[in-house]
């Protein structure tokens, strides 16, 4: 799993993006801001056929088909044609930022045809227990991807391939439906009972064919699009020892460890650490708990110990395994984990993340655009906050989470950037100040608030101490008055 040193990543789509297919030739379009405003490494939606042209990348299809085939009642996919998608790629790609795809293995939908199969009925609550007698069942397990005619692969999906699925169109009845003769992968997230299932038709990892069918998969796309790493979906849905195995076989057919981030959605902090240890940290993860404190925070009207804030998150037990958001495609309005943080919070949560050593920060395009269809704006601070990261977030850090009302942190800056070096205050209440060492590097110089938030100027002493101050519910990122001046 290669590290990645002050780097920064954006999640680079939302849920509700326009179904018109232009995103991609949009994301062209801002490659170069996108650098030049200090993201290096863009997590992009999955880019392969789902079940209709408005799938945003998780009802998967066909991935062998980028936008290049007439199926599911459309050539392209949301977000344009695959020539769009390579060209977007390209373009990402000369402008300096590494490209992360999003890949989903754990199911398929939108099959062409159905199948008889026998299965059996289990509880939603608790995958472990059954209901009723095993009976037939007329499952959508058929994809022979007719509009492809084999080009690419001629691996075609069927009943055998599948563990599960949740629909029986004989009796036009949802349920989980547990395939005869097969079983749940046995090491996945304990939550009811066991949750291999998630949904459509379950990729049934324990048959060999299925692990290969992947594999192949990967290295015809790796190998065509050449990105820098991945983002992968569900993990905690496929038994552990599959992208385990997985990333190693595609780390030798690249020849590099390319960098992948796991999305584990738990807020437990010991369900991840578990995880990373079962997969020898083959991937990072991103840091959920982390996620729900600032959601906590956001919503505590000012009274959250804000001292605690990092406790029992990935960030600060694994900092080198943890990828950093404040929200995502799922945690946005009208989502089925909706958690997203207060606008007033956003601010003091980005600085949170972007602004430390710890963690890899994921920027939302959410919150760097703003979200037109659910009347949420841009995070007016974020490239503000951007570009003190990219400028001056540098050196030995020196915490100050000693109270629960302002908590901050000082970077004393390294040699390699100029002006570099920073102290960060934030507050969820009343305003306030705080003694905090900047270094001897600093002795006797002049700083001053980057984020307009207090106007007046805090001289530090022969040691490089100042009593540095925050507005009530802001961050202020103190800088040298020269390096003030040459803020992007």
């Amino acid at each position: 799993m290669s590290k990645q040193d002050n780097k920064t990543m954006m999640q680079y789509f939302e849920w509700y993006l326009p179904s018109d297919g232009t995103f991609w030739n949009f994301a062209a379009s801002e490659a170069k801001d996108l650098k030049k405003n200090g993201i290096d490494m863009v997590w992009l939606p999955p880019a392969y056929k789902g079940s209709s042209a408005e799938d945003v990348g998780y009802g998967v299809y066909d991935m062998y088909d980028l936008g290049e085939f007439d199926q599911k009642g459309t050539v392209r996919t949301k977000y344009g044609t695959a020539k769009e998608y390579e060209t977007a790629v390209k373009k990402l790609h000369a402008a300096g930022v590494e490209v992360i795809p999003d890949v989903v293995l754990n199911h398929r939908m939108g099959a062409d045809y159905t199948e008889e199969v026998r299965a059996i009925e289990v509880e939603y609550n608790d995958r472990e227990r059954t209901e009723g007698e095993e009976k037939t069942i007329c499952a959508w397990t058929g994809f022979n991807f007719p509009g492809r005619k084999d080009k690419y692969s001629a691996f075609h999906w069927t009943k055998d391939y599948f563990s599960g699925t949740d629909w029986d169109e004989a009796t036009k009845s949802s349920g989980i439906y547990r395939f005869a003769g097969k079983q749940w992968n046995r090491e996945t997230d304990p939550e009811m009972g066991g949750f291999d299932y998630l949904m459509g038709a379950d990729l049934d990892t324990d048959r060999p064919e299925v692990v290969q069918e992947t594999l192949d998969w990967g290295k015809w796309y790796f190998d065509r699009i050449k990105p820098e790493g991945v983002r992968l979906d569900a993990v905690k849905h496929i038994s552990f020892a599959f992208y385990k195995h997985w990333l190693a076989e595609m780390r030798k057919h690249c020849g590099k460890d390319f960098f992948a981030v796991g999305e584990y959605w738990s807020p437990e902090l010991g369900r991840l650490t578990h995880y990373l240890d079962a997969t020898e940290h083959a991937m990072c993860l991103f840091d959920v708990p982390l996620h729900f404190r600032l959601e906590r925070a956001s919503k505590s009207g000012g009274n959250y110990d804000m001292g605690s804030i990092l406790n029992d998150t990935l960030v600060k037990v694994d900092p080198d395994a943890a990828v950093t958001f404040v929200d995502n495609h799922d945690t946005e309005p009208g989502q089925a984990l909706q958690s997203f943080v207060d606008p007033w919070f956003k601010p003091i949560a980005y600085a949170l993340i972007l602004l430390r050593q710890q963690g890899l920060p994921c920027v939302f395009y959410g919150d760097y655009y703003g979200i037109p269809s659910q009347n949420v704006g841009p995070v007016a601070e974020l490239p503000r906050l951007l570009a003190l990261r990219k400028q001056f977030a540098y050196g030995q850090q020196i915490d100050y989470f000693d109270d629960q009302n302002i908590v901050g942190w000082t970077r004393q800056g390294d040699g390699d950037h100029p002006h570099s070096g920073m102290a960060v205050l934030l507050s969820d209440g009343a305003g306030g100040v705080k003694n905090m060492d900047m270094g001897k590097t600093f002795a006797n110089t002049e700083f001053v608030d980057a984020m307009g938030r207090c106007t007046d100027i805090v001289t530090t002493d022969e040691n490089g101490v100042g009593l540095f101050e925050a507005s009530g519910g802001s961050v202020s990122v103190w800088v040298t008055k020269e390096a003030a001046k040459t803020v992007i």
